[in-house]
């Protein structure tokens, strides 16, 4: 079983004094089935004038603070260590056709209640459109279970899309993102969140972590690792399944779960209100190092 011992650094440096600010931090990990939080720890610089952590409405952990004290700089560093359990691939024949699921079929046997429909809600960042509805069925086939169905949408935008920083930003849409067949983990999770919820099929974003390897003979770089973002699809077999199709995989104990939403506007690490400041930069540095072993490579 690996431990992560991993660090998440946000710093913003402010053009102009924030005179008062209100933030809400999702940078702490959740309990999932696979994995288990060993410590963690928030460090926020200046100190809030006050913090409360909760749990949102989604049952991620989360940290609300206000800042009075007039400041120009914010630091926000999360210091976390994770066990995770090693994680079986399902067998994805071996689930519903996705229509059952579509039509509603199998109702509140298969567990249809409110914690699985509320992802197969539409949401801002994915809503399912014209062009991603072609899409899914243009690559989905009849009658194909729930999980091949997300597997083969998964693979499909692992295969023909490009990953390009320089072409999306937090707001770009998914219909441009599908056009333009570049982007980012969070687009590529947004793109197939909107397929498959366009089939009828309850799928979750995932914010997180993924360890990353360095090229043979080379040492890791300290703080090159990044924020990810996958998806999660439930089948009333197995539950929530996770896929990346950033890198084609399904359900990796290399991913590490912070929280999920129905995009990432539910689980955006730091948001928040600010008095003052006008423009701001910010800076982010991500590691995830094995602590304890070695984490096997995923299959």
């Amino acid at each position: 079983m690996p431990r992560y011992a991993i660090s998440h650094k946000t710093h913003y440096d402010y053009a102009s004094p924030v005179i008062q600010s209100f933030h809400l931090l999702h940078v702490s990990p959740r309990e999932v089935s696979h994995q288990s939080v060993q410590r963690h720890s928030v460090i926020i610089e200046p100190a809030p004038t006050s913090r409360e952590s909760a749990l949102d409405y989604f049952g991620n952990p989360a940290v609300r603070i206000t800042l009075e004290d007039e400041h120009s700089e914010l630091s926000v560093t999360a210091l976390s260590a994770i066990d995770i359990d090693q994680v079986d691939t399902p067998d994805l024949e071996a689930s519903c056709r996705w229509e059952d699921i579509a039509e509603r079929r199998v109702g509140a046997a298969a567990g249809l209640n409110r914690t699985v429909l509320d992802y197969a809600c539409y949401s801002r960042l994915a809503e399912p459109t014209p062009a991603t509805a072609a899409f899914a069925r243009e690559t989905v086939q009849a009658g194909a279970s729930v999980l091949t169905a997300a597997h083969t949408i998964t693979q499909r935008i692992f295969e023909e899309f490009a990953f390009d920083s320089s072409t999306t930003d937090v707001s770009t849409p998914v219909d441009q993102v599908l056009a333009q067949k570049s982007g980012v983990c969070q687009d590529f999770a947004h793109l197939q969140i909107a397929a498959l919820r366009a089939l009828g099929l309850p799928t979750r974003y995932v914010s997180g972590y993924i360890r990353t390897r360095p090229p043979e003979g080379q040492e890791r770089l300290v703080g090159a690792d990044a924020s990810h973002a996958w998806v999660s699809v439930w089948s009333p077999e197995f539950g929530w399944v996770d896929f990346d199709p950033t890198n084609n995989l399904i359900n990796s104990e290399d991913h590490v779960t912070i929280a999920y939403g129905r995009d990432y506007d539910d689980v955006s690490p730091i948001s928040g209100v600010l008095l003052g400041g006008g423009d701001h930069s910010v800076s982010v540095s991500v590691d995830v190092a094995p602590e304890t072993g070695e984490a096997r490579s995923p299959t």
